[in-house]
């Protein structure tokens, strides 16, 4: 027990107190519901289906009191996990008890419970002993901080309590030169085992991690992360954040979490809702992207093209292939598109006075200068809407101007007649005749009129987004004007020829997603169901440059928090290798950027390992500093066949289960080699296995093999990688940041087995 036995009694005392309140309040709430329910049955049968505004008030009272019974219930065996007593200036020494729900007690006015979003809340997360402060809506509250207590609470009884700067304890450090003190109560929420789904962590955030949850809104936030350090955790609850920050200005709708694949999105689905955050879209980029283009195409995935390379790497083919997603994913070339915009723009203005017969109704001169000037900030098919709709509303006028001067020649030809012809029946039926005359071909100008322009408008035609990228890619004179000099013949046509053989197959190219949707921006404008007013993007450095303006370009104030780690960039050849040229090119500059650096999932021996191949990269990242966890060093072990690996994977099955742990990942490289292992297993192994498909959505994480590309983000008690040789992980960029990739995947232990030449990468380590 870490505090001492009176305040562990008094503390399991307001625990108690504090259930049984939240008993009544759900019987209170539940009675109040049943109420509620008769009253609108009866008010939906009186109003039988018309608008009933006592009805609308109803309905919005039950919604709310059922959110209520759903933070009660949430609460009740966990109401909350820490305490901060904290003594506002010139006031008087207050304890408040933090949660994962802020709950109120309306009858007397008081909170029982904080938010762990609300701003006294940050206390817990970043405040230190003595004096101190935090931000409120009010301004800065200064004060003293005289306790900061944690909890360790299960089923509604109180395991265990920890008092910071008292309850720690002294590990040796990463680099074995000094010893430093670490949270106990982190430790052993940290010993847990792995989860088929990533959990909500509000119990122990990190100061580091606190302060990126809590940066404002209105910026692009740019977090480099080390493999554990729960950048995505800290991206989904930094959501939970802003939606009870800037509460009624955002809501769940407005914000979409972009994720590299479907298994991914799986294991984070149980995050944001067990916040009690509800319609927040969780989607991949490619999958966005269709959306946005309305294409029901086959996607050529980046992970199966991934999967390509590696198994054809030693091909020439292969580098016309990285080269040539290197090029579409740059900003070159989103650049040449924008040329190609300009291009489209001078053909487009190549146009002729709107007239009828020889009055002109709008001037070219006019027209060319709304398009090209005026209007030239708004996608090009909506330039077309808002000229028309401008000259609508100046069409009368300039139609009665015609009809004056008609009037005018009609006036002047009557006034010639009376003056030539004596009164009489003849002079009369002539001015009858030019009169009807007039009046015909006015009636008959207005109609043509209107006529010419409708049928200037048509001709004058929207823009089909869909062949404007072949013909970006195909047409001689774009070539000789926009791409000659820019881009070498030979990845130009290759280009040309992978478009060309994937339309054929009814087939996209993940990598032409971000040109596609680029061009539909600027000729037709972005949807307003596609712009978000927060943007989250997790593995950040998968992501191409062209395909990060995409992103920039459908958020509102470039709100965005983009989370990665450039030690795992597997999409090298066209991902993200600098923080500091996203930031440069991509959002000008207007960025912050910030690191986490303290690895929380690994044991510090597994992240030693680990670090020893990072530095391989030499890509000057930091390596991850380990906190608080020993345990069994990593296993290099050598096998002469599969038989003798099958045997070997049994006995570290039974030794992960004798210790309590459960979930065990055998990685291999690529999928092809993933189903060669599973027929391995079936034959050599005592345990049943699963391969992870490359489409799965679920995961059941016991006994699993998985492709080292779709491990990313995910973690396991145990991780075993297949075959380490030299030829299977040489010592090219690829190999070094996949290797990188699931050495870092396992939280207790971890083997890696090899046959042949053991990897040139671990051979030192």
């Amino acid at each position: 027990m870490a505090i001492n036995v009176i305040d562990m009694k008094n503390e399991k005392e307001h625990l108690e107190e504090t259930l049984n309140w939240i008993d009544t309040q759900i019987k209170n709430v539940n009675s109040e519901d049943e109420k509620l329910k008769i009253i609108i049955d009866g008010l939906r049968k009186q109003s039988r289906g018309k608008y009933n505004e006592e009805l609308e008030t109803k309905e919005k009272l039950y919604n709310i009191t059922h959110k209520n019974l759903e933070k009660y219930m949430e609460s009740k065996n966990k109401p909350y996990f820490g305490r901060v007593d904290f003594r506002e200036y010139k006031g008087e020494e207050e304890t408040f008890y933090i949660g994962k729900f802020g709950l109120g007690d309306m009858e007397k006015g008081d909170e029982k419970v904080i938010d762990w979003r609300a701003p006294l809340a940050d206390l817990y997360y970043s405040g230190v002993s003595g004096e101190t402060f935090y931000r409120s809506p009010q301004g800065i509250i200064n004060g003293e901080l005289n306790l900061k207590r944690k909890f360790l609470i299960e089923d509604g009884k109180l395991k265990d309590a920890f008092d910071e700067g008292i309850n720690e304890i002294i590990l040796q450090s990463a680099d074995e030169s000094e010893n430093v003190l670490v949270d106990e109560f982190l430790k052993i929420n940290l010993e847990q085992s792995a989860n088929s789904k990533l959990k909500d962590v509000v119990a122990t955030i990190q100061k580091e991690q606190n302060n990126i949850i809590r940066t404002e809104k209105n910026i692009s936030l740019v977090v480099q992360g080390s493999a554990g350090s729960g950048k995505t955790t800290v991206a989904l609850h930094r959501l939970a954040y802003l939606l009870y920050r800037y509460k009624g200005k955002i809501q769940g709708e407005d914000i979409v979490v972009v994720a590299p694949n479907k298994l991914f999105l799986n294991y984070i689905s149980d995050v944001l809702p067990n916040l009690g955050i509800e319609k927040v879209k969780q989607v991949t980029f490619e999958k966005m992207c269709c959306q946005m283009l309305n294409l029901k195409s086959k996607v050529y995935t980046k992970d199966k093209k991934l999967s390509s390379i590696i198994e054809n790497k030693k091909y020439s083919g292969v580098e016309n292939t990285l080269e040539s997603s290197r090029v579409r994913g740059s900003i070159l070339y989103k650049n040449l598109i924008d040329r190609y915009i300009e291009y489209i723009e001078e053909r487009d203005v190549n146009i002729d006075d709107i007239k009828i017969d020889n009055y002109i109704l709008f001037n070219k001169e006019e027209i060319c200068r709304l398009y090209s000037s005026d209007m030239k900030h708004l996608p090009i098919n909506n330039r077309k809407h808002e000229i028309k709709r401008y000259f609508l509303l100046k069409i009368d006028d300039k139609i009665n101007k015609i009809m004056d001067k008609i009037d005018f020649y009609y006036e002047y030809m009557i006034a010639r007649l009376k003056k030539s012809m004596e009164d009489g029946p003849d002079r009369r039926r002539t001015l009858t005749g030019v009169y009807n005359e007039r009046d015909k071909k006015k009636k008959d100008t207005k109609n043509r009129a209107i006529q010419a322009f409708e049928c200037y408008f048509n001709r004058w035609s929207e823009i089909d987004t869909e062949n404007l990228y072949e013909e970006f890619l195909n047409d001689k004179e774009v070539f000789d004007r926009i791409i000659k000099g820019n881009i070498s013949n030979n990845i130009w046509n290759n280009i040309r020829q992978e478009v060309k053989e994937n339309r054929e197959k009814k087939v996209i190219d993940s990598d032409d997603l971000a040109p596609l949707c680029y061009l539909k921006f600027k000729i037709e404008g972005v949807s307003k169901k596609f712009k978000y007013k927060h943007i989250v993007v997790d593995e950040a450095q998968d992501y191409s440059a062209f395909q990060m303006i995409i992103l920039k370009e459908i958020s509102i104030n470039d709100s965005m928090t983009i989370v990665g780690d450039l030690g795992q960039g597997i999409y090298y050849y066209k991902g993200i290798t600098s923080w500091k040229n996203l930031i440069e090119d991509v959002f000008d500059s207007n960025a912050k950027y910030t690191q986490l650096e303290h690895s929380y999932r690994s044991t510090m021996e597994i992240i030693k390992f680990a670090n020893k191949v990072l530095k391989l990269q030499k890509n000057n990242l930091k390596p991850a500093v380990p906190v608080l966890r020993h345990g069994k060093v990593p296993q290099v072990i050598e096998f002469k066949n599969n038989r003798e690996f099958g045997d070997a994977l049994d006995r570290i099955v039974e030794e992960v289960y004798s210790v309590g742990k459960k979930s065990i990942a055998v990685i291999g490289k690529t999928y092809d080699q993933c189903k060669k292992i599973r027929e391995y297993l079936k034959k050599y192994s005592s345990y049943s296995w699963s391969l992870v498909r490359e489409n799965d959505n679920n995961l059941s994480f016991e006994n699993i093999i998985i492709p080292s590309y779709m491990t990313k983000g995910l973690e396991f008690d145990c991780s075993v990688i297949y075959n380490c040789s030299e030829e299977n992980y040489g010592e090219n960029e690829l190999d070094r940041k996949i290797l990188y990739v699931v050495l870092t995947r396992a939280l207790h232990m971890e083997y890696i087995f090899y046959s042949g030449k053991k990897s040139k990468l671990i051979k030192n380590v």
